[in-house]
C-alpha cells in the first residue's frame, strides 16, 4: 500500500479524516508502526493526495490532518479496457493490474469461451469489485476509481455499444495470429479488446474487425489473460 485512500465517508470537516476500516488499520499498525506525529501518504478517493498527519490513532480509528493533501493524481491511461470476463481469480488480478497502470474505464465481456457460471461468481459483487480497484489505486499512488460496466451480451456490445467506443477512439483486437504489432506509446484514445482463455471464436473476431477495430498481436508466444492484460496496457502506455 504505498497510499492510503480516503473515502467520502472517512472525510471530517473538510480538513479531517477518520479511518476505522480494519484493513487499513492494520496496515498502518503492522506495516507503518504508525504513532501519533507521524506524516504519511494519503489520498481522496476522486481527489487530491499529498502528506497528512496522524493526529490520533487507536486501535479502532485514526484520525487525519489532511490540509497538506495539494497534489494532483497521476494522468490516466487514454484506454478503455474491453475483457473477456476471465475466472474468477484472474478477474481480480486484471483488475487490480489495469488499474494501477491508469485504466479508467473498464467493461467486462461475455464471448463464447466465456464459462456461463463466471458471471454468477461473487467477485462481479459492487463491493468485491471496488476491492480490487483499490488495491490497484493504492499500489500506483492513484486515486480517480475507474468505472467497471458488464456487458452480458457479445452482439449488442458489437452492434450498439462499440461504434460509439469507436467515433471517439482507436479500435485495438488482441488476438494471436493478427497482422500488426501492438503499438506502442499512443497518444490518442483507444478502445482495446481482450479476449478470454482460449481466444475469440472466428465469428467474434470477424465481427470485430467489421465494427473498425484492427487486429494486433504481442507476438508468438500465448499469455494468461492478466499477463497479456498487463503486456498490453504497458506498451500503450
Amino acid at each position: 500500500m504505498n497510499l492510503i485512500l480516503l473515502s467520502p465517508e472517512d472525510l471530517e470537516n473538510g480538513c479531517l479524516a477518520r479511518v476505522r476500516d480494519p484493513r487499513r488499520l492494520a496496515h498502518l499498525r503492522d506495516v507503518h508502526r504508525a504513532r501519533a506525529g507521524d506524516t504519511l501518504t494519503l489520498g481522496v478517493e476522486n481527489g487530491l493526495l499529498g502528506r497528512g498527519t496522524l493526529l490520533e490513532y487507536r486501535d479502532d480509528e485514526a484520525l487525519f490532518d489532511i490540509s497538506g493533501l495539494v497534489e494532483t493524481p497521476p494522468p490516466a491511461l487514454p484506454v478503455h479496457l474491453v475483457l473477456a470476463l476471465p475466472r474468477p481469480r484472474m478477474l481480480a488480478r486484471s483488475l487490480e493490474h489495469a488499474t494501477a497502470l491508469g485504466v479508467k474505464a473498464l467493461t467486462l465481456l461475455n464471448t463464447r469461451r466465456v464459462e456461463k457460471s463466471y458471471w454468477q461468481s461473487p467477485e462481479l459483487g459492487a463491493e468485491k469489485i471496488r476491492r480490487h480497484l483499490v488495491l490497484g489505486l493504492e499500489q500506483a499512488r492513484d486515486t480517480q476509481m475507474p468505472e467497471v460496466t458488464l456487458a452480458k451480451g457479445f452482439r449488442p456490445f458489437v452492434e450498439d455499444r462499440l461504434p460509439k467506443l469507436l467515433a471517439s477512439s482507436r479500435g485495438l483486437v488482441a488476438h494471436p495470429g493478427m497482422p500488426e504489432a501492438c503499438p506502442r506509446g499512443v497518444d490518442e484514445p483507444v478502445t482495446l479488446v481482450i479476449g478470454p482463455e482460449g481466444g475469440f471464436i472466428p465469428w467474434e473476431v470477424d465481427k470485430l474487425l467489421e465494427a473498425g477495430c484492427r487486429g494486433i498481436h504481442l507476438g508468438p508466444r500465448i499469455l494468461r489473460v492478466e499477463t497479456a492484460v498487463t503486456a498490453l496496457l504497458a506498451r500503450l502506455a
